[in-house]
């Protein structure tokens, strides 16, 4: 295991973008209204929680299914490739229910832990080493933290057309990556 600053950025990128908390600031400034106050500090704590838990059980969660790494990256990229649709386009592809609370619940799962940053964990395992994912992981969890807590105020400042803006570009990043998982995975699942 080993530190690299270029992993530990680009991991950081990706999950930055999958994890999408600034797009997340409308849902989060909804919750907010419908049930008061939300947990800055429990949310982001149980989110880091479930994301290193599932980089280091996930892979033998899917051993245990017969699946490896290499399939369910490519599978990733796919869920990646749509989110970022979804983020470039302005289109609602995957349905959320309505939170009745806004606990750990809504926010941690599956609003920032949810299925596409669990595909990305488990994408960036297949590329890149452990530690650099950790970090990433925290990193992006001290930022969280600071949206979760100052959303009022982001919402204020950037306004929508700021909000829809970053979401744009953080859809076109998504894409690039999906397509880097799809190619660099897609040849070890050729090879074997």
């Amino acid at each position: 295991m080993s530190l690299d600053i270029k992993e530990i950025i680009t991991a950081t990128m990706v999950l930055f973008a999958v994890i999408d908390i600034i797009g997340s600031i409308p849902i989060i400034i909804g919750l907010r209204s419908k049930v008061g106050h939300i947990q800055s500090e429990k949310a982001a704590i149980v989110s880091l929680v479930i994301m290193i838990g599932f980089l280091f059980v996930g892979e033998n969660i899917l051993r245990i299914m017969g699946v490896d790494v290499n399939s369910f990256a490519v599978a990733g990229a796919f869920v990646i490739f749509f989110l970022a649709l979804e983020m470039v386009l302005g289109i609602e592809l995957y349905k959320q229910e309505e939170a009745k609370t806004a606990s750990v619940v809504p926010i941690a799962f599956p609003l920032i832990a949810g299925a596409g940053t669990m595909t990305t964990i488990l994408s960036l395992r297949a590329e890149y080493q452990t530690i650099n994912i950790i970090i990433a992981i925290a990193i992006n969890m001290v930022f969280v933290y600071a949206v979760l807590k100052l959303s009022g105020k982001i919402e204020r400042v950037l306004g929508p057309d700021g909000i829809s803006v970053i979401r744009k570009i953080f859809g076109v990043i998504l894409l690039a990556i999906a397509v880097k998982l799809f190619a660099a995975n897609i040849q070890g699942l050729l090879n074997q």
